[in-house]
């Protein structure tokens, strides 16, 4: 099953959350931004807002976290009266190679999870042919063109895994399974759920740190990445500012 996001319009007054895994990952965001930054404590979580409309959120490691964090910020936004208009998951993440070498940006047009399912003699079944549940969020179609053209990101699916892939073994069952992805990280997919249940549509950016395949922490590249999102932010703003609904 494949949920479509419905398009909006993004306005330099709109509100946007950028959820994040990790504090290192949002402050890159943040640095994005000219204007100050104000903290306000949420449950569980510390909310960074710009002057700018843009609020961001280390939501947690892992889908089930950032699901929760996401859907804590997005209540609290609807109790104020002040709902977001759209939601960017956003972060560093493994990039397939060759299509996605480190230091390079891909914005998802589809969020897929990859591990949500039952393994069998046969091989893995996604949960939607067990019969139930959703497995792929599809983002606004103009956005994710608008986000590529202003950033330089490639486009393709992100994968959701809750286990980091380390081998290539898994690196190769995983392109079969999905043969567009380009990257894959922990977060996208809980953070689609949980704007899904909103209502709200939602981006994936993620800035490849590391191939997807064998751990080898000698080939990562972390800052490189966290700089790459910064300067992914600095152009990603004014692109969504002049994004139109149904833009095709």
């Amino acid at each position: 099953m494949v949920v479509q996001a419905e398009e909006g319009l993004i306005t330099a007054s709109a509100r946007v959350l950028v959820a994040t895994a990790v504090p290192v990952e949002r402050d890159a965001v943040a640095r994005a931004f000219p204007s100050a930054v104000s903290r306000t404590r949420l449950p569980g979580a510390l909310l960074c807002r710009t002057t700018t409309g843009w609020d961001l959120l280390a939501a947690g490691v892992g889908p089930a976290l950032a699901a929760a964090g996401t859907a804590g910020a997005l209540t609290a936004a609807a109790l104020e009266g002040a709902p977001y208009d759209l939601v960017v998951c956003a972060g560093i993440g493994g990039g397939f190679l060759p299509e996605s070498p480190v230091g390079s940006l891909v914005v998802a047009d589809a969020i897929t999870v990859a591990d949500l399912g039952a393994e069998t003699a046969d091989g893995f079944l996604p949960v939607t042919e067990l019969g139930f549940g959703t497995v792929t969020h599809a983002p606004p179609e103009s956005a994710v063109r608008a986000v590529s053209e202003a950033t330089g990101a490639r486009t393709g699916t992100i994968l959701t895994v809750s286990t980091v892939t380390g081998t290539a073994a898994r690196a190769a069952a995983l392109r079969e399974r999905h043969p567009g992805a380009l990257a894959e990280g922990m977060e996208g997919f809980g953070v689609a759920e949980a704007a899904a249940a909103h209502g709200v549509p939602v981006l994936e950016l993620r800035a490849v740190s590391n191939p997807v395949g064998p751990r080898d922490r000698a080939a990562w590249r972390i800052g490189d990445a966290l700089t790459a999102l910064t300067e992914a932010f600095g152009k990603l703003t004014p692109a969504l500012e002049s994004w139109k609904p149904h833009d095709r």
